[in-house]
């Protein structure tokens, strides 16, 4: 045997002891893109509930940026109209998975994506939502983390119900362009009859709306108001939060930053965690485990956070039973 031939058979068992993770590291760096509808990665919020838990879940796996791993980001900054243009954006840059964060962003992946897999963040049910077969297998091309749970609606209703315990009629205001409207159609009737209380979808698609949709509330008596997380509103959350104080509104929002505009409180799936446990969805994927096998995971843990400023604002007292459930009071 030559000594090149001995030197080449040493170098292969080397390699082959190796572990299989290293093994397994592709020969150019991957590529990762993230498409959401809130402000861009440079905003402090997006950077603490999405940017940095998500870089944080990769790094865990052994994912570097600027290293063995590639991200490109792109953010509609509360402009709905803007995403099929920035997707398109995206899928240009042939990444090895997208990541989506919302329901419109990945209901639009779905159709324009084709075989490219996607981890979906911060979604409802994602049968329903026509994503997967079931949460346990969902064939196709995605998977990804749910942000809410079935009673969730129910839940923001019994809170708004224990800050104004005599109310008759709430009302719930949603983007369409976000959330399919047949969503809550098909939960509110049930939910009004359990809860006794009226319920009124208001939808308000752009802010130019906004006015208008408060109007209707006040022209329906409507004695609460629960805002549905929404990138656009959340752009618009110190307008939204005007308008509730102006018709004195006590109202629930989708999610603790909401609150600066003024909400009582928020009830809602903790992101960050969400997008932290995104890193090993993805991981699972770039190590070549097809999405349709990898079931959906639920959120595990969510937030209840009170404003006390919003609610001295109204003229209202937190409920004892609302101030020992929660899991962060602000001023």
């Amino acid at each position: 045997m030559t000594r090149a031939r001995r030197a080449l058979l040493v170098w292969a068992g080397m390699v082959a002891g190796w572990p299989a993770s290293l093994r397994a590291q592709p020969q150019r760096p991957a590529r990762i893109g993230v498409l959401g509808g809130s402000p861009g990665p440079a905003s402090p919020s997006t950077q603490r509930v999405f940017v940095e838990p998500l870089r944080a879940g990769l790094r865990e796996r052994g994912w570097i940026e600027g290293r063995n791993l590639g991200i490109d980001w792109r953010f509609a900054e509360g402009r709905p109209e803007r995403l099929p243009a920035l997707l398109a954006e995206l899928i240009a840059l042939s990444p090895d998975v997208l990541v989506t964060i919302g329901p419109r962003p990945t209901l639009l992946a779905k159709e324009a994506a084709g075989k490219l897999p996607v981890v979906a963040l911060a979604i409802d049910d994602p049968v329903d939502m026509g994503l997967a077969a079931s949460r346990t297998r969902p064939g196709g091309q995605i998977t990804g983390l749910v942000g809410a749970f079935d009673g969730i609606l129910s839940r923001r209703l019994q809170l708004l119900k224990d800050f104004v315990p005599d109310a008759r009629r709430f009302a719930v205001l949603m983007n369409p362009a976000t959330l399919p409207r047949s969503m809550l159609d098909n939960d509110l009737p049930e939910l009004a009859r359990k809860s006794g209380i009226q319920i009124l979808v208001v939808e308000a698609p752009r802010p130019e709306d906004y006015e208008a949709a408060f109007a209707a509330m006040a022209s329906n008596s409507v004695d609460g108001v629960i805002v549905l997380a929404d990138a656009t509103f959340f752009v618009k959350r110190m307008d939204l939060g005007r308008l509730c104080l102006k018709h004195r509104l006590p109202s629930i929002w989708g999610g603790r930053d909401y609150l600066e505009g003024g909400g009582l409180a928020s009830f809602q799936g903790d992101f960050a965690e969400l997008s932290r446990r995104a890193g090993a969805l993805v991981d699972k994927i770039l190590k070549g485990t097809p999405p349709g096998e990898i079931a959906f995971e639920q959120s595990t843990k969510f937030e209840l956070v009170v404003n006390l400023k919003g609610v001295r604002a109204l003229g209202l007292k937190v409920p004892q039973s609302v101030l020992v459930s929660a899991d962060e009071v602000i001023e």
